[in-house]
């Protein structure tokens, strides 16, 4: 059976949803290569709350977690259905953690923001998995690895946040020609650990210094990733189809395995 990828998205600004630009371009053509799934399972930054949960709805509505954007923004749409049956197999995956269904959560903007890009037409079914607050990083990672069987069948697995994700430092309105050097640092270091196959450090960011520190001030944003790397395979090809920083402190990085 196909084995389909897992992908870390850096979704950066949600304006990117009602915008063409290099980025959402390179989701485009992310969207017409990549082989079709029956469903998605998405790890996104905004459903980051004090448990472990999963969406069963059948038609998730489409959140707009944000203010002060255009009007045309919190006018978007993206009917894409739930998958019930996608959920239950999470949460057979994940035993015994328990994992609480939840009917009202829909699809944040981490998620469709991306998606709307990618699969523009909003036929494929998706599940959104929380990211429990309370726990650490390595036990997202840890989901990740017990989520990999489902890349055999059928799911792509999206992460959705920022490897670097700075809003104190965002150049918001303002053209910022140069990212800041911490940032750039941060992310080489990030690409030569991800290339390297080497996770355990990236699971232990705040070892990795000051750049670490500027580049996750809060965790929310970073963690998707692992759970993408911890669906890797050792015959996995990683690759990084989007590269770019938006605004000095916000990397567009996406991370693909396989």
């Amino acid at each position: 059976m196909t084995l389909l990828p897992a992908i870390f998205f850096g979704h950066g600004n949600p304006m990117n949803a009602i915008q063409t630009n290099a980025y959402t371009e390179l989701w485009s053509e992310i969207g017409r290569t990549l082989l079709r799934p029956k469903a998605i399972l998405s790890i996104s930054a905004h459903y980051y709350i004090s448990n472990t949960a999963v969406t069963i709805s059948t038609a998730p509505r489409t959140i707009h977690d944000f203010g002060g954007f255009p009007r045309e923004l919190f006018e978007v749409k993206y009917p894409a259905p739930g998958d019930p049956q996608l959920a239950g197999r999470v949460q057979q995956l994940l035993t015994p953690l328990p994992v609480v269904e939840d009917e009202r959560w829909g699809l944040d903007h981490g998620t469709w923001s991306v998606l709307c890009h990618v699969y523009p037409q909003a036929d494929i079914p998706i599940v959104q998995l929380s990211i429990n607050e309370a726990e650490p990083a390595s036990f997202h990672y840890e989901i990740g690895k017990r989520l990999a069987p489902l890349r055999e069948e059928g799911v792509l697995i999206v992460g959705s946040g920022n490897l670097v994700h700075n809003l104190h430092t965002y150049a918001w309105g303002r053209h910022m020609p140069e990212p800041y050097d911490w940032a750039m640092r941060f992310e080489e270091r990030a690409k030569e650990l991800l290339s390297g196959g080497d996770h355990q450090p990236l699971v232990a960011y705040e070892s990795l210094g000051r750049e670490a520190m500027l580049s996750v001030p809060t965790p929310d944003h970073y963690l998707p990733l692992l759970y993408v790397i911890g669906a890797q395979t050792r015959s996995d090809k990683l690759t990084y189809p989007v590269e770019g920083v938006d605004g000095g402190s916000i990397s567009m990085l996406a991370v693909q395995i396989g």
